[in-house]
C-alpha cells in the first residue's frame, strides 16, 4: 500500500461494509427465495452463506454502536477502542466470515467482491492505521494505565446506573468473589444467605412493575446488574435469570390472577423459579416435545414425560412447564404453559429426598462448569397440577407465550457474556501485570498485550451491542434481530476473552486453583444455552431475508 492514500473516516468504513453487507444480502436472498418468498429448504442448503450474513450483520450493528458510544462518552481512548473494532473488521470482510471455532466462509462464497467496498484503497488504509499491532499496543498501554472498570473506556452510563453499577460491584467483590471458587471447585449450591441479600437487593424483581412489587426498572439496568454479577460468579448471574423468564411468561400471558400470585413472591425471592422447556430428544426443536398434560374430570392437570436441562431444580419451588394439552396437534399449536408448584429441598437432600413429591424424581447432569445452581433431567409421571395452572387459562398458547420471553432471555445471556468476558479481562491484565519473565512484566511483551487490548476491544463491543437490544425492549420496538445479534457476539466474545485469559496465564492457568480456568468453562456453556448459536444464527439470518 502506497503512504500517499488519505484514510477514510469511521464513517466512510461504516458505509462500505454497509455496502458489502447489501450486496451480500442480494445475493444469498436470491438463492433462498423463489419469487420474493424465502423456502425453506433453500435456506437449509444456503445456510453456510445464510449464517455468515447474520455474522457480517452482527458484526456492522456492533461497529455502529461502538461508533456511536465513542462519540458520545468522546475521549482518545474510547475513539482508538471503537476505529480497532471497525478497522479489524473491515480487514477481515476482506477474506471471509468467522463464525466460530472451525468455522469461516470465504467472502467469495456470499457472492460479494471486496474490492468494491472493504477493499478500497482508502478504508485498507483507515484498516492499517487503526487495527495494527501498533494500535492496539496504544490500547494496551492505556488500559494499563487505567483503574479495571475504566479498561474499556467511560460506560456512557446515566447516574443513576452508574451508581447501580458501582453499587452491585461492590457487592459482588465482598460476597461473590470470595465463594465463587469454592462453589465450583465443590460443585455446591450457591449459599442460600447470598440468595437472600441478592433478593434484598431487588435482583429478583428487577423489571417486574412495582403493582406488582417489583422494581419496575429497565433492562438496560437489568443488563448492568446482569453483568456485574457474572463478572463475579456466572452462577450468581444466572440466578435472576429464572425469575426473568418466569416473570416474563405470566407478565405477558397470565391471568390477573396469576400475576397477583406469583409476581411479588418471585421479585421478593420468595419463590425460585426454574424453567422446564428442553427435552432430551428435542434440544432446541421445541414445537416438538412430547410432555403430556391431561386435563382431569375435575379441570386439574396431570403431567407425564422427560425433561433435561433444568437449571436449580431442587431448590425452586415453581416450574414453568411446557408440555403438550393437544396430542393430536403435533406442532407448537398443541403446547402449553403451565405453572406448576413443587417442593424446594433441603440443600443437603440426597437420592429420592431431593425431589420429594409425588410422581417427580430426577437425576443429576455432572457439568464442566456453570456450577453452584446444578443440572438436573427430571421425569414427570402423573404429577399433579390444579386447573388454574394453566398460563393465561387458555391452552396451545405455551410456545407463543415462551417465544415471547426470548427475547429478554437472550439480551440477559448476551449481559451475562459480557459479565464473563470482563472477568477474564480483570484476571489476564492482573496476572500480566504480576508475572515477571526475562526481567520485566509480560504485559509488556507484544503478543500479550495485543492480547489483552483485543480482549478489551471486542468486549466493550458486545457490551454496546447488548446495550442497544435492551433499549429497543425497553422502547417497546420488537427486537428478536437486536436481541439475537447480541447473543451472537456477547456469547464469542465471551469465549475468545477467556481462552486469550487463559493462555495470558500459561501453565498456571490450567490449574483449577486459578479463577481463570473456571472462567474458561462457564464461558463455554453461554453459546450453547438460550439457542445454541447455530440456531440463533438461523434465526437472525431469515429474521435479515424476510425484510
Amino acid at each position: 500500500m502506497t503512504t500517499d492514500v488519505k484514510a477514510a473516516t469511521a464513517t466512510e468504513v461504516i458505509a462500505a461494509i454497509e455496502a458489502l453487507y447489501a450486496e451480500a444480502k442480494k445475493s444469498v436472498l436470491a438463492r433462498v427465495s423463489t419469487g420474493g418468498k424465502l423456502e425453506a429448504a433453500l435456506l437449509d442448503r444456503h445456510q453456510l452463506a445464510a449464517h455468515a450474513l447474520a455474522y457480517v450483520a452482527t458484526e456492522l450493528e456492533a461497529a455502529r454502536q461502538l461508533l456511536a458510544w465513542s462519540q458520545r462518552v468522546g475521549g482518545d481512548h474510547e475513539r482508538a477502542i471503537a476505529h480497532a473494532y471497525l478497522g479489524e473488521l473491515a480487514r477481515t470482510l476482506r477474506a471471509s466470515v468467522e463464525l466460530g471455532a472451525c468455522e469461516s466462509v470465504a467472502i467469495e462464497e456470499l457472492g460479494v467482491d471486496p474490492s468494491k467496498s472493504v477493499g478500497a484503497p482508502a478504508v485498507v488504509a483507515f484498516a492499517a492505521a487503526h487495527a495494527s499491532g501498533d494500535a492496539y499496543l496504544s490500547i494496551a498501554r492505556e488500559a494499563r494505565h487505567r483503574g479495571a472498570d475504566a479498561r474499556g473506556g467511560a460506560s456512557g452510563l446515566d447516574e443513576t446506573l452508574a451508581q447501580m453499577k458501582a453499587e452491585f460491584r461492590r457487592f459482588v467483590a465482598s460476597e461473590v468473589e470470595p465463594i465463587a471458587q469454592e462453589v465450583h471447585r465443590k460443585d455446591v449450591l450457591i449459599p442460600r444467605a447470598l440468595l437472600t441479600h441478592m433478593a434484598e437487593l431487588g435482583v429478583f424483581g428487577l423489571t417486574i412493575s412495582e403493582e406488582y412489587g417489583g422494581l419496575g426498572l429497565s433492562k438496560v439496568a437489568m443488563c448492568v446488574v446482569t453483568e456485574e454479577l457474572s463478572r463475579g460468579y456466572i452462577g450468581v448471574g444466572s440466578l435472576g435469570t429464572r425469575a426473568e423468564i418466569a416473570a416474563e411468561l405470566i407478565h405477558g400471558g397470565g391471568t390477573e390472577e396469576q400475576k397477583e400470585k406469583w409476581l411479588p413472591r418471585i421479585a421478593s425471592g420468595e419463590i425460585m423459579p426454574t424453567a422446564v422447556f428442553t427435552e432430551p430428544n428435542h434440544g432446541s426443536d421445541l414445537a416438538r416435545i412430547t410432555t403430556r398434560a391431561e386435563r382431569q374430570a375435575d379441570g386439574a392437570w396431570t403431567l407425564s414425560g422427560q425433561k433435561t436441562w433444568i437449571t436449580h431444580a431442587t431448590r425452586a419451588n415453581l416450574m414453568t412447564v411446557l408440555a403438550r394439552s393437544d396430542p393430536s396437534e403435533p406442532g407448537y399449536a398443541g403446547c402449553s404453559m403451565f405453572l406448576v408448584e413443587k417442593t424446594s429441598a433441603p440443600d443437603d437432600a440426597q437420592g429420592d429426598a431431593m425431589f420429594p413429591d409425588a410422581h417427580l424424581t430426577g437425576t443429576e447432569i455432572r457439568v464442566l462448569g456453570y456450577r453452584g445452581m446444578k443440572e438436573f433431567e427430571l421425569s414427570f409421571d402423573g404429577y399433579a397440577a390444579p386447573g388454574d395452572a394453566l398460563l393465561g387459562g387458555i391452552e396451545g398458547k405455551g410456545f407463543k407465550q415462551l417465544m415471547a420471553t426470548f427475547e429478554s432471555a437472550r439480551i440477559q445471556t448476551a449481559a451475562r457474556a459480557v459479565g464473563v468476558a470482563q472477568s477474564a479481562i480483570d484476571l489476564a491484565f492482573r496476572y500480566a501485570e504480576e508475572r515477571v519473565q526475562f526481567g520485566r512484566a509480560i504485559a509488556e511483551f507484544p503478543r500479550v498485550a495485543r492480547k489483552l487490548a483485543r480482549m478489551v476491544v471486542r468486549t466493550q463491543a458486545a457490551r454496546q451491542l447488548t446495550h442497544h437490544a435492551a433499549r429497543a425492549k425497553d422502547q417497546g420496538k420488537r427486537c428478536d434481530l437486536e436481541a439475537g445479534m447480541a447473543k451472537l457476539l456477547a456469547t464469542k466474545a465471551a469465549w475468545e476473552a477467556a481462552d486469550a485469559g487463559l493462555q495470558i496465564h500459561g501453565g498456571n492457568g490450567y490449574a483449577e486453583e486459578y479463577v481463570i480456568s473456571r472462567v474458561l468453562v462457564d464461558a463455554r456453556v453461554l453459546s450453547i444455552f438460550e439457542g445454541a448459536n447455530e440456531i440463533q444464527a438461523q434465526v437472525v439470518a431469515r429474521r435479515l431475508l424476510e425484510t
